[in-house]
């Protein structure tokens, strides 16, 4: 659940959907498949349209981290919570397996490890801070601003300046203290690395149940459903558990058709370092863009960067899935203080992915689920900065702690 209230007003009954919205946002999609097609490869397409996928299936559920950690903060409810660890869970079964393989279909794969360091323990603190301001996740920001919200709008932005940065003074957060890249499944085995990342998932899981019920006296139901399943597929909401396997099985498509997981930050620097080489910033000149993978994403086309074509599928896959609930409704209005916050935590966001090595999909999701220690490290720092975000949002006008 993003910051962000994505409607204006409830969803229509029936199929009685946004009719122009839909068919622009329709168009848009197809047309930017084609044009990728066409200036890459069908390859490239496929990403893009898992991407539409993952968009669709993020705004129907209202899939992210920010409202499911804060609610569970905040009114200790932690049924999101338990939908995220479970597509955790379920990622890693296969994730784990595939990467001791190294080319289960004749491709090779990489997993999200990366080492862990004082800049994973800096940096997760300060997404987690930054996406209670900013009011949205990673992947949240992304299915919002398809969904029409002009605040989150500008966390994308000062989420991409953040992440520009960020490259700029990565190489020098490097050289303070830190441990190689630790992957539980080559470290423990397959059996043994699944069996502690199981074990960690249920244990986090467990305690959310505890407190939930000692706040509460039982854990939250589920909602009922108050439409058909085919108005639900279209109009939403989708049910979280359902939506959590679904971006599980298309995490593992992105691995096998990739090569590597889900992620979503490096898409951002890119395009600001982008913007910013056109503004003359000689960024190639920089460290970080000289290494060999960002240095070739630099020289080629952002069509060509996986990471930027999946980003650009949400975006408009949420749009569509927004038209088709009805619930496209553009908001200007927005709060000074609001503003400033969605700024601060843009920044903050897009800096602390940039030094911990991802967000919420590329460290946490992908992180955990393809063995990573460093995925465990970004999640309990995280955890702590969002709890100080929530503390400091009243400050901006918005709700925190208090009820």
């Amino acid at each position: 659940m993003s910051e962000t209230t994505l409607s204006a007003r409830p969803a229509k009954p029936g199929f009685d959907f946004e009719r122009g919205p839909a068919l622009v946002t329709a168009i848009l999609f197809i047309l930017a498949g084609v044009a990728i097609a066409q200036a890459v490869d069908l390859h490239q397409a496929v990403l893009y349209g898992l991407g539409g996928l993952l968009g669709v299936s993020l705004y129907h559920a209202s899939f992210g981290f920010t409202g499911g950690w804060r609610r569970f903060s905040v009114e200790k409810r932690g049924r999101a919570m338990r939908a995220q660890l479970l597509m955790v869970g379920v990622a890693a079964a296969a994730f784990i397996p595939m990467l001791a393989l190294g080319s289960p279909l004749g491709n090779p794969i990489v997993g999200a490890v990366a080492p862990v360091g004082t800049s994973v323990l800096i940096g997760a603190f300060m997404f987690g801070l930054g996406m209670q301001l900013g009011g949205g996740c990673g992947s949240g920001t992304l299915f919002t601003v398809g969904g029409g919200s002009a605040r989150m709008l500008l966390t994308l932005v000062f989420f991409i300046v953040g992440a520009v940065v960020g490259t700029a003074h990565l190489p020098m957060w490097l050289e303070l203290p830190s441990l190689p890249p630790i992957s539980l499944g080559r470290e423990f085995g397959i059996g043994g690395g699944l069996a502690v990342t199981f074990a960690g998932l249920v244990l986090i899981a467990l305690l959310t149940v505890i407190i939930e019920k000692r706040a509460h006296g039982a854990l939250e139901a589920t909602p009922a459903a108050q439409h058909s399943n085919l108005t639900r597929l279209f109009h939403g909401p989708w049910s979280m558990v359902w939506t959590g396997l679904l971006l599980a099985g298309l995490n593992v498509a992105t691995l096998l058709i990739a090569g590597h997981p889900w992620s979503i930050t490096f898409g951002f620097g890119l395009w600001g370092a982008k913007i910013a080489q056109f503004a003359g910033v000689p960024v190639e000149t920089w460290e970080f863009w000289n290494w060999a993978g960002p240095a070739k994403a630099l020289g080629n086309s952002v069509l060509a960067d996986t990471t930027s074509v999946m980003n650009f599928g949400i975006v408009i896959g949420a749009a569509f899935a927004a038209a088709l609930a009805g619930k496209f409704a553009p908001k200007v209005s927005v709060p000074l203080a609001s503003l400033l916050a969605a700024v601060i935590g843009g920044l903050l966001m897009g800096y602390g992915a940039r030094l911990a090595f991802g967000c919420n999909i590329g460290a946490f999701f992908s992180g955990i689920a393809s063995g990573s220690l460093h995925g465990w490290l970004w999640f309990v720092l995280a955890f702590a900065g969002s709890w100080v975000g929530i503390a400091l949002r009243p400050v901006f006008g918005m709700d925190g702690f208090r009820k």
